[in-house]
């Protein structure tokens, strides 16, 4: 198996970089790029081997297996990782979170919610 660094590791793939990401624009998510499944590979497919490591090969047939309802899981789940981290609550004070979670009653308008202790 030939050592290689990851920079020459993506410019061997990326002619299946670049057809999946036409592929994902045909089914209409234009804005994925190259970049984005690249780093969508580095961090979820390979995360537990070694980059320089993988046969050319074996990355091709991982990059265009990746299905767009897996790729957008994986996106969507990183974003919620990341507002949740966000200790701003996504823009809105403490206020309005409460509010936002707060149950409603069976008339739709919005129940009180209680302060945390």
């Amino acid at each position: 198996m030939v050592q290689q660094d990851t920079g020459d590791l993506f410019e061997r793939v990326r002619p299946a970089l670049f057809n999946k990401a036409d592929e994902f624009s045909f089914y209409g998510y234009g804005s994925v790029t190259e970049e984005d499944l690249w780093t969508y590979c580095v961090t979820k497919l390979w995360r537990k081997k070694d980059l320089p490591a993988i046969p050319v090969h074996e990355a091709v047939g991982d990059i265009l297996s990746i299905s767009p309802s897996r790729y957008m899981t994986h996106t969507q789940v990183e974003g919620f990782k990341k507002a949740a981290g966000n200790s701003s609550f996504g823009g809105l004070d403490e206020e309005e979170f409460r509010e936002l979670l707060a149950p409603k009653n069976r008339t739709g308008a919005p129940g009180t919610a209680q302060k945390p202790n």
